[in-house]
Order: C-alpha cells, then sequence, then structure tokens
C-alpha cells in the first residue's frame, strides 16, 4: 500500500500486526505494555480512524505511541494510567497530520476525544471493515485485526488458513475502502441485514481467541471475552428483530457461564466431562437459554448463532455428563451441517455421533475429514480419543504427537502432554 501524504512520522506504512510481539518484551514495562495494547489498540485505532477518515495514518499513529512508550516506560517508569498516556501520545500525533491538512481547523473542532470506552467508534469501524463492497472474508479478516487487535497469525488459526492468505485480504480490504470511499458510519435499518451477518462472524471469531487462545503466551483471553460479549450485547439491542444477534448472545453468556470450572487451580484445562458443574454459574445458564428462548419463539428463523446456543444449553442444562442429551444434539448438528456445512462443524457433530452410535461411527466420519483438518489440532486429538476407545494405543499416540506439534495454547499443550505420558 503506498503510504498516504500526511504520514506523521516519515517512516512507511506500518501495520498493527508486530504488536504481538510485544509478549516477549522483557521487564515489568513491557508486560504492562504488551496488556494495554492487547486491550485497548483496538478502541484508540477506532477513534484515530473516526477522526482522520484513515486507516494507515491511524494504524501509524498507534504504532508511534506504543514504539514511545518502549523507549519512555523503561527508563521514565509506567505511567499510573497506561492506556491514557498512549491515547494523549497519539493525540499529539493526531494533531500533527491535521494541522498539516487544508481543513484542519474544522477538525480541530472536533477534538474533544471521545472517552476510550465509547462504543459508537468501534461499532461504526466494525460496520465499514464488514461493507459489502468487500469479500466476506476480507471483511472479517480486516475487522479482527483493526478493530479487535488480533495478529494475523489468531485470524489465520481460526480461518484454517496460511497466514500470508490473511495478509494479503487485509491488504486489498484497506485499499478498496479508500478506493471506493466507503463511509464511516452505522448503517441505516435498510442497510442493516446484509451487513449484519459478518459483524457477527466477526464477533464470534473475537469469542473463540478468547475462550481459548491461539497463542502460546495465555490459555485463554478474558479481554477478549469481555470484548465480544459487549460487542454482541450492543448489536442485539441495535438489531432486535434479528434472532441470531440474540442467538449468538446467548452462545457467549452460555460458554461463559461454565467458566469457573474450566481450569483447575494450576490452570490446567478441565474437560467438559471432567468438569465440577456445582460452580457453573446457574442464574447466567438460565437467564442465557431464555433469551434464546424468547428469540426463538418470536422470529421462527433458526440460523447457525442459535444452533449453536442451542448445542451450548443442551450441555449447560445437563445435570451430569452422562445424562447429556447427545441425540438432541445430534439433531442439531445436522441441522446445523445443513444451514453452514463446515468441516469443524462436521468434527464437533463427530463428538456427538461416538456418543449416539459408537466410536466405530465416528471415527469413519472424522476420517472423511482428514484432507480439510489435517492442520487442525482438534482432529488429530479427537482422533486420538476414539481410537484409543477401540484399543488402537499406538495410533491414538501418534495423532496426539501430531494435536501437540500442532497447537500453541499452553493448557492444551499441557493435557496432551499428559495424555501422552499414560500412553
Amino acid at each position: 500500500m503506498t503510504p498516504p501524504a500526511d504520514q506523521p512520522t516519515g517512516h512507511p506504512a506500518r501495520s498493527l500486526d508486530g504488536l504481538g510481539d510485544l509478549d516477549g518484551v522483557s521487564g515489568e514495562s513491557g508486560r504492562v505494555l504488551a496488556r494495554v495494547v492487547r486491550e485497548h489498540a483496538g478502541r484508540l485505532a477506532a477513534s484515530l480512524i473516526s477522526l482522520l477518515g484513515d486507516f494507515s495514518a491511524a494504524e501509524d499513529l498507534v504504532q508511534d505511541a506504543i514504539e514511545t512508550a518502549l523507549r519512555r516506560w523503561p527508563v521514565e517508569g509506567i505511567p499510573e494510567r497506561p492506556q491514557a498516556w498512549l491515547y494523549t501520545v497519539a493525540r499529539r500525533r493526531g494533531l500533527d497530520v491535521l494541522r498539516r491538512e487544508s481543513n484542519y481547523r474544522a477538525k480541530l473542532a472536533q477534538l474533544d476525544w471521545p472517552e476510550p470506552e465509547a462504543a459508537d467508534d468501534r461499532l461504526r469501524l466494525i460496520f465499514t471493515c464488514c461493507h459489502p463492497a468487500l469479500a466476506p472474508a476480507a471483511q472479517i479478516a480486516l475487522t479482527l485485526r483493526v478493530v479487535c487487535g488480533l495478529s494475523t497469525a489468531q485470524i489465520a488459526a481460526a480461518f484454517v488458513v496460511p497466514e500470508t492468505t490473511v495478509a494479503q485480504r487485509i491488504t486489498r480490504a484497506k485499499k478498496k475502502i479508500g478506493q471506493a470511499g466507503i463511509p464511516y458510519r452505522v448503517p441505516t435499518e435498510d442497510e442493516l441485514p446484509e451487513r449484519l451477518r459478518s459483524v457477527l462472524a466477526v464477533v464470534y471469531l473475537l469469542f473463540n481467541e478468547g475462550y481459548l487462545s491461539s497463542t502460546p503466551e495465555r490459555a485463554q483471553a478474558r479481554d477478549l471475552v469481555d470484548d465480544a460479549e459487549w460487542l454482541a450485547a450492543l448489536l442485539a439491542n441495535l438489531a432486535p428483530d434479528e434472532p441470531e444477534a440474540a442467538g449468538l448472545l446467548a452462545l457467549i453468556r452460555l460458554h461463559r457461564a461454565r467458566g469457573p470450572a474450566r481450569f483447575d487451580t494450576g490452570g490446567r484445562l478441565v474437560l467438559l466431562a471432567d468438569q465440577d458443574r456445582a460452580r457453573w454459574d446457574r442464574q447466567a445458564i438460565e437467564q442465557a437459554t431464555a433469551l434464546l428462548t424468547r428469540a426463538a419463539r418470536a422470529h421462527r428463523r433458526p440460523g447457525p448463532y442459535q444452533l449453536q446456543a442451542a448445542i451450548a444449553a443442551c450441555h449447560a442444562e445437563a445435570a451430569s455428563f452422562e445424562q447429556t442429551d447427545w441425540a438432541q444434539i445430534l439433531v442439531l448438528y445436522d441441522m446445523l451441517l445443513h444451514l453452514a456445512p463446515s468441516p469443524v462443524t462436521r468434527l464437533h457433530r463427530a463428538i456427538a455421533l461416538r456418543h449416539v452410535h459408537g466410536a466405530t461411527a465416528a471415527l469413519a466420519e472424522l476420517d472423511e475429514l482428514e484432507q480439510d483438518l489435517a492442520s487442525y489440532a482438534l482432529w488429530h486429538a479427537t482422533r486420538a480419543e476414539l481410537l484409543r476407545e477401540l484399543g488402537r494405543a499406538d495410533q491414538a499416540r501418534a495423532c496426539d504427537e501430531r494435536a501437540l506439534a500442532l497447537t500453541a495454547n499452553p493448557a492444551q499443550q499441557a493435557l496432551l502432554a499428559e495424555r501422552l505420558t499414560w500412553s
């Protein structure tokens, strides 16, 4: 991409993608900066894009502020409000940009900046990134990168595609926004339906990344989960007649209700079958299930997020793992595959199939997915379980070893390593 003429510091246009490397920065200041960037870079970029109307310039401003922090914080100390410090530095850089524009006086008048947590900036930016002029995959990749702050590696893991593919999608999408003059705003009521599908997909993928991270730095990312729930609630309020918005919100809340039992005191992942259900938030489960039921009864338009929420509700309402209604879950997966077929959904359906028709039937289903999911850790881990159940221990061990090599999540790695010590 050609650098904008009003670039603030004279260096080539840069991407926020390298910010994931901050997790490797040593020292307390580096660790604080990495956390602040994860939690606030997307909000800061949204505010700057709102002001400047330029993706690349806004990303440069955020990058400038972060690089300044990397130089100064180890020497001067960590600011009392580090996120506000980044906002202040980026704001000053933004003023420098505006002063070089002919209409800077009008824009300077707008510089009573919104609060960092303001909802409208990020919501407008999400809908800008999800404009129908962009390819659907590019819409989602761009939003996850610019608004949510995920790295290309994390996005690639979500799509199960190479990082280079994701990087190309993002670059092309940014160019298209500038060339087509796509407006920076929440769509009107009649425009909303065609835009909402991609926006919901972004929030869903953001939640997935937070719920079980694809990076080695942490097993889960509660800040991303919080953002996903917050955005899902905004969308449900913005589109009260769209049952899929309510379905996604219910899905997120049902999964969050199991949060206290997902990890043990040592930070190790606890599988669903072994979780202490007394630690689940029953009130949250009841409220999420009620939200899903109201949406289903009012609209009678089942969609992928409602179906996934219904599957989560089947698990959440079961008194024990043994009492899970696997037959109902299998029916729901069949409906989901009809509406939104994907290899990953077939994988999850195979897990339900195991509990209804046995490991042999499930393994046959998994084997048909090898070409699509050969680089997907969960496919290998699930296959290992089935092979072990069928008494094929050596093959199971090989699958667990392959799964371990494919995942970067520390909790998943620990679980797989423990399995390998058993065999």
